[in-house]
């Protein structure tokens, strides 16, 4: 299968790149085909132009110049993999500014002539949400994980009753000890290795 991995990180050398090195050399032991899409090595531009907004309400399934790429990837990738640091208890603005911008109508999903969303990620199998935590598990349980929710939830509403989720978190990374770092890394690489 397609697999893409969606990493969002500003610092190469970050424990996230080494979150994103480990969900390769997983998915590429179980054979997938993968692409990257490195938003801060790409400098991807978050805001959405209002040239991008009239082609968004129009529904007319242009793609905006610039984001072909990643709109190729997306359609043809059955599986896909987020790696990216919670900040602010949510997504970091690279990220959630490259969903807004190439989740797009005729994309991620249709809208019928009653404006009815009508799902368009139908090939996507499996949605993997790999995030690292300044915070305990129990205060990220208690708002909600934001970013996990904004990924699954939307992710759902535009997939197949089929695609599955799973997520790993590693919480209150600035305490850990490097054989917790090493384990986390561990785990992916297995966790990815069986998709």
């Amino acid at each position: 299968m397609n697999a893409l991995v969606v990493y969002s990180h500003p610092v190469e050398g970050s424990f996230c790149s080494a979150m994103r090195d480990a969900a390769i050399a997983g998915l590429t032991k179980a054979g997938h085909t993968v692409s990257l899409i490195d938003l801060a090595a790409d400098n991807f531009d978050p805001v959405m132009s209002h040239d991008e907004w009239n082609v968004y309400i129009s529904g007319s399934g242009e793609i905006p110049s610039g984001l072909e790429r990643y709109v190729e990837l997306v359609k043809k990738s059955e599986i896909y993999v987020f790696v990216y640091p919670t900040w602010w208890s949510g997504l970091p603005a690279q990220l959630k500014g490259w969903l807004e911008r190439v989740m797009l109508p005729g994309v991620a999903f249709q809208l019928n002539k009653k404006n009815k969303m009508k799902p368009a990620l139908t090939h996507v199998r499996r949605v993997y949400v790999l995030s690292t935590f300044g915070s305990p598990k129990p205060y990220v349980k208690f708002i909600n994980n934001n970013g996990r929710r904004i990924l699954v939830r939307a992710l759902r509403m535009s997939g197949s009753l089929k695609m599955r989720t799973s997520t790993l978190s590693m919480h209150q990374l600035d305490a850990c000890s490097n054989e917790e770092r090493q384990a986390f890394l561990e785990r992916i690489e297995k966790k990815l290795a069986q998709s």
